[in-house]
């Protein structure tokens, strides 16, 4: 049976998670509040909000490293700590290049919570509870975003909002420190097969890349469906708004759902390879949209949007199974960090497509990441299936016939 204290554990990895969330997808709340402050141009408040990311981008394969070697107790609970005073003392930055230092040293710090709190996840669940467990600690994301964007505009200021969000920091802190625990150890006698090192691991690369084309696809997406929705097809500003809460709720419980169903069918390459052909046929149909009425618009750019957000947990349950427990921190910092630096420029990428074509084009061309992604996973699938092959023989005690690079799958599950 598995262990109960499991769930404390999936709890703290969501709050550490959403901490580090509100702090890079909240701040965008605060825009006006920061030109009002600070007295900055449009160009100066766009450096202002991704300096969190560039801190988050430097440090999370270091991060993950260390957790590998340390344990995510110690790198989650140091890592928020350190996000949380930086963030206090920016609260108090006299100038533009203070606020930008703080923001940027507060994403560095704040990255431990990304690269650290799904090794603890895995470690704790067992293969058949793990898409489920690791696609509600993917739902902190867009959930620790909305919240921040809820609240922080109403904190009274820059100030406040910079306290608040390092009161979050220091909560998540607190309870990663006061509840986080090494998973019980398993039953001896099991095998456990090493593979190669992420860093040197081909099939690592090759996930981190496809999955990199698919969030390039959610970041366009998600940072233009409010400018589409309200210039180019005229809703208010309210309305657009709605559409993109929409989109990010859906796209939340979508992720709980393909972790659920990735769960009962044992596969996490296959599933996720079908979401990328869904996500490119929903952006063809937006594509061929893009003027029609709004009652036949609508819902498709929303499943579209939601078909965007709803696989990462997929993508990160893969990578860390990949790598197996005692690397899953690394593999999963170098997930992240690929994804990342592949999607920096996403965003400015669409917008210059839009305004060098239309918006038709746009979401036609935008497409094709997922189908490079699709295409990019493809010789992934029948390791996975070797893999399922060679787990299965072992648990029922036949030779195990392991791949001609052995995998760290056939490492023993959580203790049950």
């Amino acid at each position: 049976m598995s262990h109960p204290y499991r769930w404390t554990i999936l709890g703290v990895g969501v709050a550490a998670q959403m901490a580090l969330s509100a702090l890079q997808q909240g701040m965008p709340a605060l825009g006006p509040a920061l030109r009002e402050a600070y007295g900055l141009s449009l160009s100066q408040v766009g450096i202002v909000l991704a300096a969190a990311s560039w801190g988050i981008l430097g440090t999370l394969l270091a991060w993950g490293w260390l957790a590998d070697r340390a344990g995510e107790r110690v790198v989650i609970a140091s890592g928020l700590a350190g996000a949380s005073a930086v963030l206090a003392a920016t609260a108090f930055a006299p100038s533009l290049g203070w606020l930008i230092a703080g923001l940027v040293a507060a994403g560095a710090f704040g990255a431990s919570a990304a690269a650290a709190s799904g090794r603890a996840v895995m470690g704790w669940f067992p293969r058949t509870e793990r898409g489920t467990a690791l696609g509600i600690r993917q739902m902190a994301v867009p959930l620790g975003g909305a919240v921040a964007a809820l609240s922080l505009p109403a904190a009274g200021g820059v100030r406040s909002a910079l306290l608040g969000l390092a009161a979050a920091c220091l909560a998540g802190a607190i309870v990663s420190a006061a509840w986080l625990r090494e998973p019980p150890p398993a039953p001896p006698g099991r095998p456990k097969a090493a593979g190669p090192a992420p860093l040197r691991d081909r099939r690592m690369w090759r996930l981190a890349a496809g999955s990199g084309m698919l969030v390039c696809a959610q970041v366009a997406v998600v940072a233009f469906v409010v400018l589409f929705l309200h210039d180019h097809r005229g809703l208010s500003a309210g309305a657009a708004a709605a559409g993109l809460a929409a989109i990010q709720v859906g796209g939340a419980l979508a992720r709980v759902v393909a972790g659920r169903r990735s769960d009962r069918g044992g596969r996490r390459i296959a599933p996720l390879r079908r979401h990328a052909l869904a996500m490119a046929a929903g952006l063809l149909a937006t594509a061929l949209l893009v003027d029609a009425p709004a009652l036949l618009l609508l819902p498709v750019l929303l499943a579209a949007g939601v078909l965007t957000m709803s696989w990462n947990g997929l993508s990160f349950t893969a990578a860390a199974e990949l790598a197996g427990r005692d690397r899953a921190g690394t593999a999963l910092g170098l997930q992240g960090t690929v994804m990342r630096g592949l999607s920096a420029g996403a965003g400015v990428g669409f917008g210059a497509l839009v305004a060098a074509t239309s918006w038709p084009a746009a979401f036609a061309l935008l497409a094709l990441l997922p189908l490079a992604g699709w295409l990019l996973t493809g010789p992934l699938v029948e390791e996975e299936e070797a893999r399922i092959r060679a787990r299965s023989a072992r648990l029922r005690g036949r030779p195990v016939n392991v791949p001609s690079r052995p995998t760290p799958e056939l490492e023993p599950e959580p203790a049950r």
